[in-house]
């Protein structure tokens, strides 16, 4: 099975898992690092991930992932929050984070700039608006590369 393919299997099944237990898939990532295969998997809730969060997801999909054996090699399981820096995949991201600050990179610039860092002012539809060197900039969500939280 393609590398594409055990991913959406491994994140169909990570959802259902994390939604059961209160939690939300905010990534998947599968890349062969220094010493090896990695796959992580970033979990979030409005009240934070505890280590037992991260214990319990880890050992159920380690479970799940040896009964199907998608995975053709040897590759280290991580389990974690995403961080102060997390990522905003979704529109609903950027909802639940209205208000915060975020760096957002564009596919294409727009006057010449491409990235773009402020406050999450407005999300309406499938556009967001960010509050920018004090100036409103509407963005379509489809026109989005990249997004996470900044500091």
């Amino acid at each position: 099975m393609g590398t594409e393919k055990v991913l959406a299997a491994i994140e169909q099944y990570a959802e259902l898992l994390l939604r059961g237990m209160g939690l939300e898939l905010v990534e998947v990532q599968y890349r062969r690092e220094g010493y090896g295969w990695v796959l992580r998997l970033f979990i979030d809730r409005e009240q934070g991930v505890s280590l037992d969060d991260c214990a319990a997801v880890s050992r159920a999909i380690s479970t799940w992932l040896d009964v199907e054996d998608l995975i053709e090699h040897a590759y280290h399981l991580e389990v974690s929050s995403p961080g102060l820096e997390r990522p905003l995949k979704k529109i609903e991201d950027f909802q639940r984070f209205a208000g915060k600050k975020a760096k957002v990179k564009l596919k294409e610039p727009r006057d010449g700039q491409k990235v773009f860092i402020g406050i999450l002012e407005q999300v309406s539809g499938e556009q967001v608006t960010l509050l920018a060197d004090g100036k409103p900039v509407t963005i379509l969500f489809e026109e989005i590369a990249r997004a996470r939280l900044a500091l």
